[in-house]
């Protein structure tokens, strides 16, 4: 049994599912960008002119997780998808991202702070 959990597991059912559609011919770089964006905005739409109470009581709300999950799904989807088209492997991807990020921010000048990594 394959762990669902696993990055490759999902790069796999994405590329997959989008193969059973034959849907390859339309997903070029710059669409499946704007696809990306275009699903992180329905995602922060469910955020707009909310106060922080209001945002807090989604975490616990049935729908609204459910709504929140589904939006991140989509743009996850969108994400792995437009790696799979343009050959990147997003498990090293992450890694050598998250790496950088942590000599950018260094925990000793960075810890509880929220300034761009050029202001620390």
């Amino acid at each position: 049994m394959t762990d669902r959990h696993d990055i490759r597991t999902l790069e796999k059912a994405v590329h997959d599912f989008c193969m059973e559609r034959e849907w390859d011919p339309y997903h070029n770089l710059k669409d499946l960008a704007i696809g990306v964006s275009t699903e992180a905005a329905e995602l922060l739409e469910l955020f707009r002119f909310k106060s922080q109470a209001e945002m807090d009581a989604m975490t616990v709300d049935p729908e609204a997780r459910r709504a929140m999950g589904e939006e991140l799904a989509d743009v996850l989807i969108f994400t792995l998808r437009l790696a799979d088209k343009a050959g990147i492997d997003m498990t090293d991807a992450f890694y050598q991202k998250l790496a950088k990020n942590a000599e950018r921010y260094p925990v000793a000048k960075a810890r509880g702070r929220n300034d761009k990594y050029s202001d620390l």
